[in-house]
């Protein structure tokens, strides 16, 4: 008996608790709608809108310097290959003739 009970209970608490939250949400959906067609905001909208496009150019060209500075920066001040070869380890297997094992593997 306490089983049924309790299973009513919940079935009721679910129904009402779906009926309020499904208004709720038809309230705020309702509300944002009246906000998103106010003319204040649609005219707030369009002058965002025409400054971005206003200054897409400026920001190309800020971002594009920005880019070939850092570009700039991580280039290695030699390109020289005989130089690469000298700093690196002579047991590096980069520099062997056969860098591969010798002898009898296991």
């Amino acid at each position: 008996m306490k089983k049924l009970l309790v299973l009513v209970a919940g079935g009721i608490g679910y129904v009402l608790g779906a009926k309020a939250g499904h208004e709720r949400y038809e309230q705020i959906k309702g509300l944002a709608t009246k906000v998103k067609d106010d003319p204040r905001v649609q005219d707030a909208a369009h002058q965002a809108a025409d400054t971005a496009k206003a200054q897409a150019p400026v920001v190309k060209d800020k971002v594009a310097s920005a880019a070939t500075a850092a570009a700039d920066k991580v280039k290695p001040s030699h390109t020289n290959d005989e130089d690469l070869e000298s700093q690196l380890n002579p047991d590096n297997v980069a520099l062997q003739d056969n860098p591969y094992p010798q002898g009898n593997l296991p």
